[in-house]
């Protein structure tokens, strides 16, 4: 990493209130799930889908998601190092299961917001995204290749795990932004 103004670097730690919270989902939906794949046929009839080979195959990876969310959330708990940095170097994203790790200003050209279900995230645009896809282990890998598929970039932020609100998010984002980004398109 190169050299960084430390007068001028924020950390924005984990919340551990939003991170129990997302592990008491995720238990709630491992428990949906398991419902859903105990499920015998007869118990099936009369709903809008009655297919016991894809209520079965929902239960199931919703219980596979839900307890790889959930462990997860456990390692986010109990970890020490801040959700977010953001200093004159660049960003260190460790806000989530799939973070992108060290992303330096000279490699962002652009971000934006992506909203699913009322879900707001801070889509940053970098030069080589493939590299990015290709941090990780093969798990991660193949989620940030979804995550790019479906918000054009293999790197986005969201507040839900982090001492912040979106609106602080973005507005901390740009600001940074401003001061040591590369001239960059921006339509946040």
């Amino acid at each position: 990493m190169p050299d960084v103004d430390a007068a001028d670097e924020l950390a924005i730690e984990l919340s551990k209130s939003k991170g129990i919270l997302m592990i008491l989902g995720s238990f709630g939906f491992v428990a949906a799930g398991y419902w859903l794949f105990s499920m015998d046929a007869a118990a099936m009839k009369g709903a809008p889908i009655d297919d016991p080979l894809f209520i079965h195959g929902v239960g199931i990876a919703g219980m596979v998601f839900f307890s790889l969310t959930g462990i997860v959330g456990i390692r986010k708990l109990f970890d020490k190092r801040p959700g977010l940095v953001l200093n004159s170097a660049g960003i260190i994203d460790n806000s989530s299961g799939l973070a992108a790790g060290f992303i330096p200003w000279s490699e962002i050209t652009g971000a934006e917001i992506y909203e699913i279900r009322r879900q707001k995230m801070l889509i940053i645009k970098v030069r080589n995204p493939e590299e990015f896809i290709q941090r990780g282990n093969v798990l991660q890998r193949a989620m940030v290749k979804i995550n790019s598929k479906m918000c054009g970039s293999p790197i986005a932020i969201t507040s839900n795990t982090l001492k912040i609100d979106f609106p602080g998010l973005l507005s901390t984002f740009v600001q940074y932004q401003r001061k040591y980004g590369q001239s960059m398109k921006a339509s946040v």
